[in-house]
C-alpha cells in the first residue's frame, strides 16, 4: 500500500519506518530540509532504540523515502498520515496550525481519493476542522475529489516505540467512511495477526480516547507521588504500599512508581490541553486533572526541598552530581523533564552541578547553553568526584547497580538523594550512605 507520512518527528518517523517494515511503500514529508538531509544521509534526528536500523534497512530496500516536495507527497499515498507537532499555546490549548496547514496542502494538491489520518494528538473536534480545511482548499480550486478523515491516535512510549507499534495493545480508528475503515483494517492487518486489536469508533471518541489515556496515566503518577509524600510524614514505606495495592487486579502495578514528577512531550501537554478543551468546548472544569497538574508541578521541586533541608537554603559553594537529564530512560527528550527544574533550583540557590546522562547531554547543552556552574561528565563516576551529594533524577539501567564503594570514595560526603527509588534503604545505610529516597525510610 502507498502511504504518505507528513512530519518526520517522533511519531511520524516511527510510524513511517514500521509501516515500511511490513512491506508498504512509504514516503515521509517534512518541510525541514535539514532534517530530510540528515535522514537521506543515513542519520537520525531523534534518539529511539532500534529506529535507526529499521530506517536504514527500509531505505536500502526502497520502501522508505523522504522528501520536502508537498505535491509529490500528496500524490504518493492513498493514505495520508498527519503526524506533525501540536505544541501547547500559552493558554495550554493545543496549537493546530501545523495540522491544518497539512490538511490544506492535501486539499490543494489531491487528484484522487485520499484517507487523511490524524496521527497527531489533537483536541476533540479537530477531525471536523481538518475536513473543513480540505473542503475549503478543494473549493478554491473548483475541484470535487472524494476523501475521508480518520482519527488514529498513537500510543507509543518513548524508548519502546518500535515494540509498541509492532505489537500494539490496541489500534484505535475513528471513522465514519466504510471505505476508509476497510483500508485502515488492511493497513493494520500485519500488526494484529494474533488477535483483533482494532477498535473502530466515531472520530470524536477516538480523539478523546488518546487524551483520556494519557490523563489517566498522569493521574496514577501524581496520586502515587502524593501518597509517597504522605508516607514519609507517617513513617510508612511507599514501596510496601505500592506492592500492596498493585496486587489488586483492579489496580495493577503499572504507573505506580513514585518519583520526582512526570515530564516529556505528552503527559504535561495533554493534561493541559484536555482541561482547556473541557473549559472551552463544554464549560466544564476537570477538577481531578487540575489537582494532577498541581501535584506534578509541586513534585518537580521535591528534590530541592530535600536537598535544602539537609544542606540549608544557601547552597553557594556546594557541588552536586546529577545522574539523569532525560525525562525518562531510553530517550534524549528533555521536554518538561524534572532535571530542568532541579538544575534551575540548584543554580538559583547558588550550587554548581555536574551532570551525566547516557544520551541527553547534547540536548542539555542546547537547552541550558553556556552556564558556568553547570558541567557535564563523560561517565557517572566522573560526575561524583568531589560532589557534596549525588542526586538521581532518571532511572537509567546503568545507574541501578553502580560500584557503591567507588561512589562513596568519590563523594565528598556519602549522601544520595534518589528521585527514582533505585536502591534499598537498608542496604544503602549498611554501606555507610545517608540515603534520601521518595516516600521511604530516610537516613
Amino acid at each position: 500500500m502507498k502511504i504518505t507520512v507528513i512530519g518526520t518527528g517522533y511519531v511520524g518517523l516511527v510510524s513511517g519506518a514500521c509501516l515500511a517494515d511490513v512491506g508498504n511503500d512509504v514516503l515521509c514529508l517534512d518541510l525541514d530540509a535539514e532534517k530530510i538531509r540528515i535522514l537521506e544521509a543515513g542519520g537520525m534526528p531523534i534518539h529511539e532504540p532500534g529506529l535507526l536500523d529499521i530506517v536504514r534497512a527500509n531505505v536500502a530496500a526502497g520502501r522508505l523515502r523522504f522528501t520536502t516536495d508537498v505535491e509529490r507527497a500528496v500524490a504518493h499515498g492513498t493514505i495520508q498520515f498527519i503526524a506533525v507537532g501540536t505544541p501547547p499555546d500559552e493558554d495550554g490549548s493545543a496549537d493546530l496550525q501545523y495540522v491544518l496547514a497539512a490538511a490544506r496542502n492535501i486539499g490543494r494538491h489531491m487528484t484522487d481519493y485520499k484517507v487523511v489520518v490524524d496521527k497527531s494528538t489533537v483536541p476533540v473536534g479537530t477531525g471536523d476542522q481538518v475536513r473543513q480545511a480540505i473542503a475549503a482548499a478543494l473549493a478554491a480550486r473548483g475541484a470535487d475529489v472524494p476523501y475521508a478523515v480518520v482519527s488514529n491516535p498513537e500510543f507509543l512510549k518513548e524508548g519502546a516505540a518500535i515494540d509498541d507499534f509492532m505489537r500494539p495493545d490496541r489500534i484505535v480508528v475513528g471513522a465514519d467512511d466504510e471505505r476508509a475503515i476497510q483500508l485502515m483494517r488492511a493497513l493494520y492487518a500485519p500488526f494484529q495477526r494474533n488477535h483483533e486489536r482494532l477498535v473502530v469508533m466515531d472520530i470524536r471518541s477516538a480523539e478523546l480516547t488518546k487524551y483520556a489515556a494519557n490523563a489517566m496515566l498522569a493521574t496514577r503518577i501524581s496520586f502515587m507521588n502524593e501518597l509517597a509524600n504522605l508516607a514519609e510524614k507517617l513513617g510508612a514505606d511507599i514501596e510496601m504500599v505500592r506492592q500492596g495495592i498493585g496486587a489488586d487486579p483492579r489496580i495493577g502495578y503499572h504507573f505506580l512508581y513514585p518519583g520526582c514528577g512526570y515530564g516529556g512531550s505528552c503527559f504535561p501537554k495533554d493534561v493541559q490541553a484536555l482541561r482547556r478543551t473541557a473549559r472551552d468546548a463544554a464549560g466544564v472544569e476537570l477538577r481531578v486533572l487540575a489537582a494532577v497538574e498541581a501535584a506534578n508541578e509541586a513534585q518537580k521541586h521535591v528534590l530541592i526541598r530535600k536537598i535544602q533541608a539537609r544542606f540549608g537554603a544557601d547552597l553557594a559553594g556546594r557541588r552536586f552530581a546529577l545522574w539523569g537529564l532525560a525525562f525518562k530512560p531510553n530517550t534524549d527528550d528533555m521536554r518538561e523533564a524534572p532535571s530542568r527544574y532541579l538544575i534551575a533550583d540548584l543554580l538559583a540557590a547558588g550550587a554548581s552541578v555536574v551532570a551525566h546522562d547516557p544520551v541527553a547531554m547534547d540536548e542539555a547543552r542546547r537547552i541550558h547553553g553556556a552556564e558556568p556552574r553547570l558541567a557535564y561528565a563523560a561517565t557517572p563516576q566522573e560526575a561524583l568526584a568531589g560532589a557534596d551529594a549525588l542526586v538521581i533524577v532518571t532511572e537509567w539501567k546503568v545507574f541501578r547497580s553502580p560500584d557503591f564503594a567507588a561512589m562513596k570514595q568519590a563523594l565528598r560526603q556519602p549522601v544520595v538523594f534518589d528521585g527514582r527509588n533505585l536502591y534499598d534503604p537498608g542496604e544503602m545505610r549498611a554501606r555507610g550512605f545517608e540515603y534520601l529516597p521518595i516516600g521511604r525510610a530516610q537516613g
